[in-house]
């Protein structure tokens, strides 16, 4: 197949169409429809560059729109397809030529704006406070979502922390706060904090920074995401060694500045970005005490695959005693949340979660955590726990390391 004439799609170019993707693709795999694959999106994806098949093709936007970006066929091409970007080149012009659908066009509008988003998010948090999202989850369209906001509910944390004493020398690392981390999963943000400083990090804040713009990327809203790039580039400065991101889907795109703005900015701050997984497995991490716990880990793909972060989220969690660690079957598979995908496609987003629920639900010894990197894989497979009657907590890698120094008394002591 001839080359790209479109600079966009040049990462396609190697794609031979062999067909080695095919059984990574959580939505072929769903509907054994080719044009549901790497492979057969790649020719859409080809057909939409030449002006052979226009924007509004409603096959064209159907295959298109399906994918869930996971990027588990890039790991599984011998070619070294850059499918990721074909794919956000593809939706970047589906979003210019035809628009972007009224119902991701509001979501995303919620999140370009920090008043908006964070009104509505405390609210959900205030909502979830009351019990009633626990009460009424279930396995309807309803009640899926209400296991989804329940899923988000703060665990045991630390009663006190008095806070480490660090050496002026010590790396200083900025926390991206993000929104739905800053919100309903601000727990994990305080014990991210918690765990860096115990670990020899310097953490700091940093004020002005918002959304990250992952959202709008992956819609084809490029516009928008470039917006909230510039301004979390600005707000950060040059003001900390790092920045880490406890979420997986904002890692990627933050570590990706430089590419979406094409500025000297841009790749400034994508360099510095780690993923806190990353931090602490520079760092040993220390150890805690034992949580002699039955914990499956599944992997986020936009940690394992867009990041290539993999042995350091599990170095985190070999760091403490006792804990029971297993990857079941398909751990390196999508779980359909995908951002805002499993609000937008939710009949697909939960043909592709039922694979891992009945792995998680095969496993024995049953685990009582299910443990992962990203607010939306959390969040989407704490609702499918929920819904198939399973008893296991949904927790971040660093929720477990937390309470695990919790139990050891490294926060009862000065440092």
């Amino acid at each position: 197949m001839p080359g790209s004439t479109d600079p966009r799609f040049a990462a396609l170019d190697p794609c031979v169409h062999c067909g080695f993707c095919l059984p990574a693709c959580p939505t072929y795999l769903a509907t054994g429809d080719e044009a549901d694959s790497p492979r057969g999106r790649i020719v859409l994806m080809r057909a939409l560059e030449r002006g052979e098949i226009g924007a509004a093709d409603p096959a064209l936007t159907q295959h298109i729109d399906a994918c869930l970006g996971c990027r588990g066929c890039e790991p599984a091409c011998p070619s070294g397809v850059g499918y990721g970007q074909g794919l956000e080149a593809a939706r970047e012009i589906l979003a210019e030529r035809r628009g972007i659908a009224p119902a991701a066009r509001a979501i995303l509008t919620v999140f370009s704006n920090r008043l908006f988003w964070r009104t509505l998010l405390t609210a959900a948090g205030w909502f979830r406070a009351t019990g009633l999202p626990a009460r009424w989850a279930s396995g309807t369209r309803l009640g899926f979502g209400m296991g989804m906001l329940a899923s988000t509910r703060r665990h045991r944390v630390p009663r006190s922390f008095p806070g480490f004493h660090m050496p002026h020398s010590a790396p200083t690392v900025a926390l991206f706060r993000g929104c739905v981390m800053d919100t309903v999963f601000r727990h994990v943000n305080e014990a991210t904090r918690r765990v860096l400083e115990a670990n020899g990090y310097r953490v700091v804040d940093i004020n002005g920074q918002g959304c990250c713009g992952a959202l709008h990327e992956h819609a084809g809203d490029r516009k928008g995401a470039e917006s909230l790039a510039r301004q979390n580039v600005k707000a950060f400065g040059g003001r900390a060694n790092y920045i880490v991101v406890n979420s997986a889907g904002c890692g990627a795109l933050l570590k990706q500045y430089g590419h979406l703005l094409g500025t000297r900015d841009g790749e400034h701050f994508g360099s510095r970005v780690r993923d806190v997984s990353e931090l602490l497995a520079a760092k040993g991490p220390r150890q805690g005490g034992p949580l002699p716990l039955d914990v499956v880990y599944d992997a986020p793909c936009h940690l394992q695959h867009a990041q290539k972060v993999q042995a350091e989220p599990l170095a985190v969690l070999n760091a403490i005693p006792g804990l029971r660690l297993r990857l079941l079957p398909g751990s390196d598979k999508c779980c359909g949340s995908a951002g805002i995908y499993s609000t937008l496609h939710p009949d697909m987003a939960r043909a592709v979660l039922d694979d891992k629920i009945r792995g998680i639900a095969a496993a024995s010894p049953a685990p009582r955590v299910v443990t992962t990197g990203n607010p939306g894989c959390h969040m989407h497979i704490g609702a499918g726990l929920r819904a198939a009657g399973l008893h296991a907590t949904v927790l971040h890698p660093v929720e477990l390391l937390d309470e695990s120094y919790r139990v050891g008394g490294l926060y009862s002591r000065q440092q």
